[in-house]
């Protein structure tokens, strides 16, 4: 074979990757909470505590600890996240010039655990009521899925 067909049959081979790896990665599969508005996110819970109230056999004060539950989560994340659109942007910038930015990076992560030290006795103790309200029975599922043995919990 020529020397030219196989570099352009290279060059193909390599844009081909290229192209597919980035399409692939393109996506923001984990993102979509992070500019989720509260009656999007509301709506998502829903669907969760519908869901799970199938696989557990809830009652509406189980389901409604449940609901409390993601709400406090969802603060807990939003305090996490901060006022900026993109949280990663915040990163970037720290390394976006020549020398990397110590006093920011370090008030970055004393924002980021005073959030978390101020959400999270509220989303402890929601787990924990929530937990509590389960009968012996819900609770060994609850467990069961934890410990990896949780077929059909999927999307449904």
């Amino acid at each position: 074979m020529k020397t030219w067909i196989k570099r352009t049959l290279l060059g193909l081979l390599g844009a081909t990757v290229l192209v597919g790896g980035l399409s692939a990665c393109g996506h923001q599969r984990h993102a979509w909470s992070a500019t989720m508005s509260p009656e999007a996110y509301a709506q998502s819970r829903d669907k969760l505590v519908d869901r799970v109230a199938g696989k557990l056999d809830l009652n509406a004060g189980q389901k409604q600890r449940l609901a409390t539950l993601g709400d406090r989560v969802f603060e807990q994340r939003q305090a996490l996240i901060g006022q900026t659109p993109d949280p990663r942007a915040e990163l970037r910038a720290l390394l976006a010039s020549e020398k990397f930015d110590r006093t920011r990076a370090q008030a970055l992560i004393t924002e980021k655990t005073t959030a978390l030290q101020d959400k999270s006795p509220g989303v402890v103790a929601a787990l924990a009521d929530f937990y509590d309200s389960l009968n012996p029975t819900q609770q060994q599922k609850v467990r069961a899925y934890l410990e990896g043995r949780h077929r059909g919990w999927g999307r449904s």
